[in-house]
């Protein structure tokens, strides 16, 4: 299995619109992970949230972030999200300090 973690920071005051637009994430989206068997959990620490998600292979998770609406997802997120200088999402890729299971 391939897992990864994913840390992203938002901006001031976007809570409320990134947490309703997940409860409404898009169906092209969903199913899109879902046909590669992606599946995901984000976590909220303050202004700091983190992404791990967990797919069959690292193929598949790739796989799915192919979908042709992520664009516009990202560009949406990307409004609530810090970026970076090229004006898109600032992910940090996180150092797995432990697994165990089906996560070893």
């Amino acid at each position: 299995m391939f897992s990864i973690g994913l840390a992203m920071t938002l901006r001031p005051g976007a809570y409320e619109r990134y947490k309703a637009a997940h409860d409404a994430l898009w169906p092209e989206i969903a199913a899109s992970m879902a046909d590669n068997q992606v599946s995901m959990a984000i976590y909220r620490d303050g202004q700091r949230l983190f992404l791990f998600a967990a797919a069959p292979t690292e193929a598949d998770w790739i796989k799915s972030r192919q979908a042709p609406a992520l664009a516009r997802w990202d560009a949406q997120m990307a409004q609530l999200l810090e970026t970076g200088p090229d004006g898109r999402i600032a992910f940090t890729r996180l150092e797995k300090a432990f697994g165990f299971g089906a996560f070893a």
